[in-house]
């Protein structure tokens, strides 16, 4: 009787479950559900308004995805819950929430129900952005070595600058939290009874050393604020285990959450971007890059080289695949820079073209840019309209485009703001490469690789590297469904370790993006501007995007 898998990814906006037979690698189907709150970033759900650099979401929604996915992909399939042998799950991180000793999030209870910090905050909230600037001012004076596997800047795209923020902003609710956890462990929590905290967020998001299997002693955590000297008894306590291990198995929770039968195995919880390596390299091998496309790029590199690398966003021993340094960089705004542009700047005319034409807005654009050669529209811009995430580690940078004039149009900034992201992309790899870690391979997973092939060829061309495709853009979910096999193991029908089971589930295209040498050539020249522009903005020859922004706050907080 042939045996399957499941693999759920909660990414920004929506929760997918893919299902997988474990023996032929097939993906016989999957679901998705849209967050019915999505991204609150203006107000919470009670009409409260929020603060600037606020990016929130709703547990609720989670559970909705479970109790909606799971059995979605099962109808679909027509599997039954007795021939899955395993369930395995990514989460965007850093995304945390206060729940009670119970797991009940606090924001479930009407008394917090109008407190924008009880509500998740997602990875891209950079509300602490100012307590992160003071943990690495504090981190540095007094040596701490977690900044050197943190890229030598802790970002507030992480856990503790989050929690310190609490503990200041709104003391009753820091004191009312028995648990500041990632979403993804809060949903094995949900799933299995087990509280578990998962070595791929701990290590790249909560300052946890996995190598000394070690948070940062509580004299430091002191040093920040009275209240966090035993944050991490108080509140984050449970075992961190290593990816790639069983977490526990469904309970009767996880049954009427999900459909599936108690006793079966789940594995412990991964970091999306992560998990896309499993999913997307049969072959798993050191010196191999993986990017993951979607809102934001997420630049994983596995490898035998342990380097301390500046300007990552973290370096962890089995971070990514059990075995390897795993290497994390990663770019704050990608698809979510095209979208704005889209969603903001593009005229009523275009959009008719668009409609006349059966197509997207994006498409349109895309038909229109693919026709210029590079250099053409004499555009460059910084990839920054969310803050840089690497190798600057600044999410107070801010973006911009050079060179427009009035013959300047819509499908020129738009090609040039995709060329921003490739420049970024080059400046990670670069940076890799000039401190000890070669980049042999580089694949690419994600729905904007799939659908865009000028993109892709554009990354290659500016990176002057072959780009390999994954081969579904659902590759988090086909990683979280490979750790799902090695929790079941071999004596459920799964498998025993990652390589194995990556070797029949992971997902690959045969498609591959060459560089194009005329390409290269210009492409090398604009990206002298780009890194120019780079470090004359970016590192401090120049703040006035820091300025403008310190206007702006000044401006809205007079209102």
């Amino acid at each position: 009787m042939a045996k399957y898998v499941i693999g759920i990814d909660f990414g920004s906006l929506s929760g997918r479950a893919v299902l997988l037979d474990v023996a032929t690698g097939e993906e016989l189907g999957s679901s998705v559900m849209e967050y019915p709150h999505a991204v609150m970033e203006t107000e919470i759900p009670t009409g409260k308004k929020l603060p600037h650099d606020y990016s929130l979401q709703h547990p609720q929604d989670y559970l909705d995805v479970l109790q909606t996915v799971v059995p979605g992909v099962l109808e679909e399939t027509g599997v039954s819950p007795d021939d899955v042998v395993g369930l395995g799950l990514d989460f965007t991180a850093c995304t945390v929430l206060p729940t009670d000793n119970a797991g009940n999030p606090l924001v479930f209870s009407e008394e917090w129900q109008d407190e924008p910090m009880a509500y998740v905050m997602m990875w891209k909230h950079h509300g602490a952005q100012k307590y992160a600037e003071k943990l690495t001012e504090i981190a540095k004076e007094q040596g701490e070595g977690f900044l050197d596997r943190s890229g030598g800047r802790i970002s507030s795209e992480s856990l503790i600058p989050r929690l310190w923020q609490i503990a200041v902003e709104n003391p009753k609710l820091y004191d009312a939290m028995d648990n500041y956890i990632e979403a993804g462990d809060w949903i094995v929590w949900q799933l299995t009874g087990e509280k578990t905290r998962n070595s791929c967020a701990a290590g790249y998001k909560a300052l946890y050393d996995v190598k000394e299997g070690k948070y940062p002693d509580k004299e430091f955590y002191k040093l920040l604020d009275d209240k966090l000297e035993n944050v991490v008894e108080e509140k984050l306590d449970g075992p961190v285990v290593p990816i790639g291990s069983k977490a526990g198995e469904i309970n009767i929770r996880g049954a009427e959450l999900t459909g599936l039968n108690p006793g079966t195995a789940v594995a412990v919880a991964h970091v999306d971007a992560h998990a896309g390596v499993p999913g997307a390299m049969k072959s798993i091998e050191p010196d191999q890059m993986l990017m993951i496309m979607g809102t934001s790029n997420c630049h994983m590199v596995i490898s035998e080289e342990d380097r301390i690398i500046p300007g990552l966003f973290g370096i962890s021993k089995d971070g990514i695949i059990p075995g390897y340094i795993g290497y994390e960089a990663g770019q704050s705004c990608v698809g979510d820079q095209f979208a704005w542009f889209v969603n903001n700047l593009v005229s009523e005319e275009l959009k008719q073209e668009a409609k006349e034409k059966g197509i997207g807005v994006h498409e349109l654009l895309t038909e229109k840019a693919e026709k210029q050669k590079p250099g053409e529209h004499g555009l460059i811009a910084l990839d920054w309209w969310n803050g840089n995430r690497s190798i600057l580690i600044d999410n107070d940078l801010t973006g911009m485009l050079l060179g427009m004039n009035l013959t300047t149009k819509p499908e020129d900034i738009y090609r040039a703001l995709i060329e921003s992201t490739a420049y970024g992309t080059r400046e990670i790899i670069d940076n890799f490469e000039e401190n000890g870690v070669p980049i042999n391979k580089v694949y690419a997973t994600g729905g904007i690789p799939m659908k865009n092939a000028m993109l892709m060829q554009i990354f290659a061309d500016v990176c002057n590297k072959p780009m390999k495709l994954a081969g579904s853009e659902y590759g988090p979910a086909i990683g979280s469904a490979v750790m799902a096999a090695v929790a079941a193991g071999s004596e459920n029908g799964g498998y025993d370790s990652v390589d194995e089971a990556a070797k029949v589930l992971a997902k690959e295209k045969e498609t591959l993006y060459v560089p194009n040498p005329e390409n290269v050539e210009i492409y090398d020249k604009l990206y002298k501007e780009y890194n120019t522009l780079h470090d004359y903005f970016g590192r401090g020859q120049n703040d006035v995007m820091k300025r403008l922004k310190t206007i702006k706050a000044d401006v809205a907080n007079k209102e």
